[in-house]
């Protein structure tokens, strides 16, 4: 899946991007989803109390690797903010290096995209703290 040292890449993409948005990224990584990727993101999500952020401007970017599946989803205050396809640009950098057998650079190419786009609507916030860990999370 990802060596450490890529672990640790992606880590530091999330970490850059957060610094330009209020805005939270996570990303989780399992290796087969036997129902839709969206429908499993938002179990994730949930698991993973993402919405506990205090902005709801939480975004989850899952990845079932072995199956190709790929979801990009945000919390309700994202959702309030952007149209349905405002993560069709950030998927499609993603897939055209994980097409490439690029994994870690996609994540890291989509969280920057991700972490761009957030900035327009959840610019960083004088007192902003990291609501949530910058680990990837493991199915």
């Amino acid at each position: 899946m990802l060596s450490n040292l890529e672990q640790q890449k992606v880590q530091d993409c999330i970490a850059a991007a957060e610094a330009a948005t209020s805005g939270e990224l996570r990303v989780h990584l399992e290796a087969k989803c036997k129902t839709d990727a969206v429908a499993r993101a938002i179990d994730i999500f949930d698991q993973l109390d993402m919405q506990a952020t205090a902005a709801r401007n939480g975004v989850l970017i899952y990845v079932a690797y072995a199956d190709r599946k790929l979801a990009i989803i945000g919390d309700e205050g994202i959702n309030a903010c952007v149209s349905h396809n405002f993560w069709d640009s950030t998927r499609d950098l993603m897939l055209a290096n994980f097409k490439e057998g690029r994994l870690a650079e996609g994540l890291c190419a989509g969280i920057t995209e991700a972490g761009i786009q957030l900035a327009q609507f959840f610019p960083p916030q004088a007192n902003d703290q990291n609501e949530l860990p910058n680990q990837i999370s493991f199915g």
